[in-house]
């Protein structure tokens, strides 16, 4: 591999400014990646390549022409993908419904507009679940996207197919959103970095579905990358009110270089009940806590009943907070007939993919018990409470990002609930980074999630670099042909 399909962002744009290689040279080997590769993940659905590159030899005449290449923006004449999701200039965004072809987008969303601005070069946009609202990056528009370490297993959801780009070495960062894991998950399955951000910290402008009321916060625009020392760059680029979304309102944001290991609160949290966590995963989050244990931190178990009810808690939360149920969205504006729709399924006429008419389903059932419902909504508020005195300024909490590696491709309908170890922390909005932690015995990525307090983004950063330091981070898929 090219070693320029290891470097982070960061790295490659200090060697364009220092004209190790130019921005075009950059540009063209992670095209030539996406090439290679896209064809057995399909990841991205559709591409910008010959605007790209004139951006690229744009951004090199810019630095020919600058007397102080330092000043340039932090990520220029990088290369970056974009979920499709979100609007770019140009792109579509369907968010993977077959009601939206040929929605084409005229403007840049927030997000975007501020990595541009920050120099970086989008070079398409990326596979994603309908309405963003499954695990699995499957759609009737673009089709199905696959794992790059074996392309028969789910690449995640809904951000999956900048997991899988990212992952396969084709772009060294990428933009999501997370409303239930959708960036951390895709980050787990294929061997990444992802944070998401605290709630409120960056805006979701310009994406489609558009979080409303309390979604604002729940819902969360944040980056994937290869290295996590594009992490906090990135979250620094992306943060910050526009003036469109009320949710978003101003946070500082500390520094990952400011924290010390030593006496960092680390809570490892006893697993009750189901879905069970696989013991690998249960194994390389023990690594985590032994080695920051051995840096000099405090590694407490700590047990939290509440997480027992994550399912019901993180759903009724999500239909308390007002705004489009996911019904009205799958309609378009029309009524949305969801047995009938499944029957269109079961011969093949249905314009939708199975879980997404199926959440439907489940949605209404919930509808039809409020008292049960407002019972876990103030079961999820205690529980936000409890996290926020457990951590405190400075704790860490250790947590399984899914119940196993990257399962085989529809697997996840069976059981459906298995992503309850993120969603639950949208609901408390807290920061998130999920951290790669090596390959199993059969070449799938495995990982943790490091979560904390409201607001300290840079303490999971921080953590998630001294893991990357001791671990490796991401590892290039090995023995597969068809990518290298």
């Amino acid at each position: 591999m090219n070693p320029l399909l290891a470097c982070s962002g960061t790295e490659l744009a200090a060697r364009i400014r220092r004209r190790e290689v130019s921005s075009r040279e950059v540009v063209k080997t992670h095209i030539d990646r996406i090439r290679r590769v896209n064809p057995a993940i399909n990841a991205v659905v559709r591409t910008r390549f010959d605007e790209a590159l004139r951006e690229a030899e744009a951004a090199d005449r810019a630095l020919a022409a600058a007397t102080s290449p330092e000043a340039l923006a932090p990520f220029h004449g990088v290369p970056c993908t974009i979920k499709e999701a979100f609007n770019l200039e140009g792109m579509p965004q369907t968010s993977g419904l077959v009601s939206r072809k040929g929605n084409t987008a005229v403007a840049d969303a927030t997000a975007v507009a501020r990595l541009r601005r920050a120099g970086a070069i989008p070079l398409g946009v990326t596979n994603l679940s309908e309405l963003c609202m499954w695990m699995e990056s499957n759609n009737k528009v673009y089709g199905r996207t696959g794992n790059p370490y074996d392309p028969a297993r789910i690449a995640g959801g809904s951000s999956g197919g900048e997991g899988a780009v990212i992952g396969a070495g084709a772009s060294p960062f990428g933009l999501g959103s997370d409303v239930g894991g959708s960036i951390r998950m895709p980050a787990f399955f294929n061997g990444v970095f992802g944070h998401k951000p605290t709630g409120g910290l960056v805006p979701n402008t310009g994406q489609h579905p558009l979080p409303e009321n309390e979604i604002e916060r729940y819902c969360t625009t944040g980056p994937l990358a290869r290295r996590a020392e594009d992490l906090m760059p990135l979250l620094r680029v992306l943060a910050g009110p526009d003036g469109i979304e009320q949710g978003c309102v101003p946070m500082e944001i500390g520094r990952p270089e400011d924290v010390s290991l030593q006496g960092l609160e680390v809570y490892v949290v006893e697993i009750r009940g189901t879905p069970a966590v696989s013991d690998d995963l249960l194994q390389c989050r023990q690594d985590a806590a032994s080695f920051l244990g051995r840096r000099g931190a405090r590694v407490r178990p700590v047990r939290l009943d509440k997480l027992r009810h994550s399912m019901e808690i993180w759903s009724c939360m999500m239909g308390a907070a007002g705004g489009k149920s996911f019904r009205e969205l799958m309609g378009g504006g029309q009524p949305f007939r969801s047995t009938r729709e499944l029957a269109r399924w079961f011969t093949g006429r249905s314009p939708h993919t199975l879980p997404a008419i199926v959440l439907t389903l489940v949605e209404r059932v919930s509808g039809l018990f409020p008292r049960s419902a407002q019972r876990f909504v103030e079961m999820g508020r205690e529980l936000r409470a409890e996290f926020s005195g457990l951590l405190g300024a400075g704790g860490v909490l250790l947590y399984p990002p899914y119940t196993s590696t990257a399962p085989k491709h529809n697997k996840p309908m069976f059981p459906m609930f298995n992503w309850v170890y993120t969603a639950i922390l949208n609901v408390m909005e807290l920061p998130v980074t999920q951290v790669p932690m090596g390959l199993d015995r059969r070449g799938l990525p495995l990982g943790v999630q490091v979560a904390g307090n409201h607001g300290r983004d840079h303490l999971t950063i921080a953590v998630a670099l001294e893991l990357e330091r001791e671990f490796g981070g991401w590892v290039p898929p090995p023995g597969s042909a068809y990518l290298m």
